[in-house]
């Protein structure tokens, strides 16, 4: 497409076959395209390796235990209680997570999966 439709000229300096700028006529042209189209099956090929090779690596991983992703902090000792008060009403959520020093959004999620583990023990 950039060689024929936009007319762009290509230049691979350590590749004397692909100086599309000389050798404007049909040969030339031809093996310019030929050795772009082969470099570029060789690049796709070679990207698909990679990222085969990288699921096999993170499921290999993953059969190992090793845990991706950040470390999971603690809740801190008085959660229970804030979020017990936020949720009969007594708190905002705000005050609640506040009172626990973490981010507000932090602090509905915990209390959202908390409550969703004390609803599935039944």
């Amino acid at each position: 497409m950039l060689t024929k439709e936009k007319r762009v000229d290509i230049l691979v300096l350590d590749m004397p076959l692909l100086d599309t700028r000389r050798d404007k006529n049909l040969l030339g042209t031809f093996i310019a395209d030929l050795v772009l189209q082969v470099l570029s099956f060789v690049a796709q090929n070679e990207r698909e390796n990679i990222r085969s090779r990288q699921a096999q690596g993170i499921a290999a991983a993953k059969q190992r235990g090793v845990r991706f992703g950040r470390e999971i902090k603690p809740l801190p000792d008085n959660f229970p209680e804030n979020c017990a008060l936020w949720l009969n009403g007594h708190i905002s959520g705000l005050e609640a997570a506040r009172r626990c020093r973490m981010p507000s959004s932090t602090f509905y999620r915990k209390a959202g999966s908390l409550r969703e583990d004390s609803t599935n023990v039944v």
